[in-house]
């Protein structure tokens, strides 16, 4: 069963997405909803993390190298400024994507396994990470035009 590979995947995967909305938050402390609100999801990706430890206990857990990679590639250092601010959250919506497919995954097999307990966990944070996103996307949104547009 490789339920146990992707199991791991997603656990290192919302273990890295809470480090990077918090490092990004602390790179961008001047923008006072992004420091806030980055901390607020770090802490909800945590709680997705805590959440997958009774099922990696009922079906294991692989730990692959990709989550870690894609962390160290992405946020090896946060960048300054408006244009700066644009890339690092550009960077947390992928990592916030490969949790969102993952859970996904996951939930499929749930489904397969009939496992009402993980399917329910599945639903609550696939809809929380859903959230996460959206919230990255209408941030860029909203910078996009000041950054891209107005000379610095």
């Amino acid at each position: 069963m490789h339920l146990a590979n992707y199991l791991g995947y997603l656990h290192q995967s919302e273990s890295d997405l809470a480090e990077a909305f918090r490092k990004v938050g602390e790179a961008h402390a001047q923008e006072v909803d992004v420091y806030h609100i980055t901390h607020t999801l770090a802490k909800q990706c945590e709680t997705h993390a805590e959440k997958l430890k009774p099922f990696a206990d009922r079906y294991g857990e692989e730990k692959p190298e990709e989550p870690e990679q894609l962390y160290h590639e992405l946020f090896d250092q946060t960048r300054s400024g408006s244009l700066g601010l644009l890339r690092d959250m550009q960077d947390l919506y992928l990592m916030a994507s490969a949790c969102d497919i993952s859970w996904t995954m996951i939930g499929q097999a749930a489904q397969g396994l009939r496992d009402r307990e993980l399917l329910e966990v599945v639903n609550s944070c696939e809809n929380e990470t859903a959230n996460q996103m959206k919230w990255i996307r209408t941030r860029m949104k909203e910078a996009a035009p000041q950054t891209l547009i107005v000379a610095s």
